[in-house]
């Protein structure tokens, strides 16, 4: 965990998150919370990682997604060597969609 993060303000904000049950919750906090510049930056990120996880080509991910190459590579530098957040996340995903 990065050091710089770790704050109480953060954490507040992780327990909030964590209260949400749907997305419709989700759509009404987020929209309250961040810009819809924001909101669309992380959405797009999180569909890089998605795709690069599913071996997609830079090209093919730009042409999608509308993320620049920097943006790409930049979310590939988390997938090989962040804290493995996007794994933990797309693995529940896949685990739930199996159930």
């Amino acid at each position: 965990m990065n050091k710089k993060l770790k704050k109480d303000s953060v954490d507040f904000l992780f327990e909030a998150i964590l209260q949400l049950k749907d997305k419709a919750e989700c759509y009404e906090f987020f929209e309250d919370l961040c810009t819809v510049n924001e909101l669309l930056s992380m959405s797009q990120r999180f569909e890089v990682a998605y795709m690069l996880k599913d071996h997609k080509t830079y090209l093919a991910i730009a042409q999608r997604t509308g993320a620049s190459t920097a943006t790409i590579s930049r979310v590939n530098r988390s997938l090989n060597y962040g804290n493995d957040g996007y794994d933990l996340v797309f693995s529940r995903m896949e685990d739930k969609k199996e159930n």
